[in-house]
């Protein structure tokens, strides 16, 4: 399942998806980090390809936890997500 923000899902290259070719000086082409900088972005290539094209939302898992949650079978505690979320965004629950 992608998780997308309003954000880039990419901070460094500030693209959506597969990671835009951006060209690189002559004179800081030699440079190791950005070597080893290329050399990581075309290992990552394959799985930002297999990322981008994956659906946003796995129709599949969500129509499976409905089917749960109106069976009874998973518990639903509104208070409980509310008291995480507040904790996890620096509340004090």
């Amino acid at each position: 399942m992608r998780v997308t923000s309003n954000g880039p899902l990419n901070p460094v290259t500030g693209a959506g998806g597969v990671a835009a070719e951006t060209p690189v000086p002559a004179a800081s082409a030699s440079s190791p980090a950005l070597q080893a900088a290329a050399l990581e972005s075309d290992a990552l290539k394959p799985a930002q390809a297999d990322l981008a094209a994956m659906p946003d939302v796995d129709e599949v898992k969500v129509a499976a936890l409905r089917n749960a949650l109106a069976n009874g079978e998973i518990k639903f505690d509104a208070n409980r997500l509310a008291q995480l979320i507040q904790r996890f965004h620096g509340g004090r629950a």
